[in-house]
């Protein structure tokens, strides 16, 4: 019984090559000074605009590789990208709603 397990669980990882994991952390630390840069030259709106960019994009890195989810059944992933959707959704309303001022 315990073999079945091992097996089974054996088959459902996915060993992600250290040199792809470097690349990915090399990524978000770019990711992170771009964000920090544009805060820092262009308060306001365009670093906020580009925060809006960016801080999405490094969390799909994350969401990926470092949690896997590239690997999982595609139910998971469209789950995910719905969440994701609609979260767009209510924080575009409310900055909408800000932008008028």
């Amino acid at each position: 019984m315990h073999d079945a397990h091992a097996t089974a669980h054996a088959e459902h990882e996915h060993i992600v090559p250290d040199g792809l994991q470097v690349l990915i952390w090399i990524s978000l630390m770019l990711l992170t000074l771009i964000t920090a840069g544009a805060s820092i030259l262009f308060p306001g709106r365009v670093g906020i605009g580009v925060a809006m960019v960016v801080t999405p994009l490094k969390a799909a890195l994350i969401l990926m590789f470092f949690m896997h989810l590239k690997y999982e059944k595609p139910v998971f992933r469209w789950m995910f990208l719905t969440a994701m959707a609609i979260l767009a959704v209510v924080m575009g309303l409310t900055f909408f709603d800000y932008s008028h001022r």
